[in-house]
């Protein structure tokens, strides 16, 4: 592929991505406001721009076999811890945002876990099975995320139990 054109798709593929997302937090928003049908439309276009993105990454060729796809997603989440997290946590605290910072460290602190996650299932996936795991809980304030059981408070952010989502 020509590197204009894989540029582009790139630079496609991340907007995508980004609609994809700010249309399914617009529709969390509309929700809480008491307009289903509103939350309804934001999602359904949401749905559209992940067909468009997933779209774009397949033709970049970026769509693999899974023991891949968990490489990348490993690596892509420790770049973040290294790399990503903490530069972004160094300029917040610099310029005293404290928000920022927060939110930086909340991100931080999950994607470790995440590595390790995706880790033990590329194991899994390189040996031939699929990985065996209890229901996963999602902190809703921070990102954390355990395997298992829920815990009564979030260890990194102190939300409730109750805070917790189920997948």
């Amino acid at each position: 592929m020509r590197k204009m054109t894989e540029e582009n798709l790139e630079k496609a593929f991340a907007g995508e991505s980004q609609a994809h997302m700010r249309y399914l937090i617009f529709a969390e928003k509309a929700e809480e406001e008491g307009f289903p049908n509103v939350a309804r439309l934001f999602r359904a276009i949401a749905y559209a721009e992940q067909v468009h993105a997933k779209n774009h990454y397949g033709t970049l060729g970026l769509i693999r076999e899974s023991a891949e796809n968990l490489q990348a997603a490993i690596d892509g989440e420790t770049h973040e811890v290294e790399e990503i997290y903490p530069a972004y946590s160094t300029v917040a605290k610099l310029q005293g945002e404290k928000g920022a910072q927060r939110v930086m460290e909340w991100a931080l602190q999950a994607e470790k876990i995440h590595a390790g996650m995706y880790q033990k299932a590329k194991q899994a996936v390189e040996s031939g099975k699929d990985i065996k795991m209890g229901p996963i809980f999602i902190c809703k304030l921070c990102g954390y995320t355990v395997e298992g059981e829920v815990p009564d408070r979030c260890p990194v952010c102190g939300a409730a139990k109750e805070r917790f989502q189920k997948f």
